[in-house]
């Protein structure tokens, strides 16, 4: 893990702060987004976080991290119900930090087990190979350009550990055309495995 910034690093010790409390409930999570470009490298900054939380058979994610936090004065969740999504909340810095909770399978896998899961100083985050999947298919609805970055980064030092089976092909064919500078990592994945 390379040095990062004191906005990564405080939302780093966000991600631990949630982890431990979802973790002493025995709840399935992995966190993906830009800050883990941070982690693993990447020069350009980025306070992009979320947590990917499952469910079980009888209870959905948010209400098994709304559950997990109770009473806790350092990480409060809010439900904004309009929109179905769930904000964390982590008290100690100030100013406070603020960043997403999403169901598995929303933007990333349905099953966070140890196939789809790192762990970055004992905090799980996206494999390369899902993170580059959840950062394709938010690619492919918005189009930003951060992602795009992301994408490119990942790939460009951690392309022999993406496996080209979670990779849709078409949305990364259309995804090297926007952006030729990721060709040539691409082809290589492709080469590796025999296409």
């Amino acid at each position: 893990m390379s040095t990062p910034s004191s906005s990564s690093a405080r939302l780093f010790q966000a991600a631990a702060t949630l982890s431990a409390a979802l973790r002493a409930q025995n709840i399935g999570h992995a966190f993906h987004g830009g800050l883990l470009t941070v982690l693993l490298g990447s020069p350009r900054p980025s306070e992009e976080l979320y947590c990917i939380v499952e469910g079980s058979p009888n209870t959905h994610p948010f209400r098994r991290v709304r559950q997990a936090l109770a009473g806790n004065e350092v990480l409060t969740a809010t439900l904004v119900g309009w929109s179905n999504r769930l904000y964390i909340k982590y008290h100690e810095p100030i100013p406070a930090i603020e960043f997403e909770v999403l169901p598995a399978g929303e933007e990333g896998p349905r099953r966070l087990d140890a196939s789809r899961v790192m762990q970055v100083h004992n905090v799980p985050f996206l494999n390369v190979t899902e993170f580059v999947r959840a950062k394709m298919k938010a690619w492919v609805s918005r189009r930003s350009q951060e992602d795009a970055e992301h994408v490119i980064f990942v790939m460009a030092r951690f392309w022999a550990q993406v496996d080209i089976n979670r990779i849709q092909e078409d949305d990364m064919d259309r995804f090297v055309a926007a952006y030729p500078a990721a060709s040539a990592v691409w082809t290589a994945i492709k080469r590796r495995y025999g296409m």
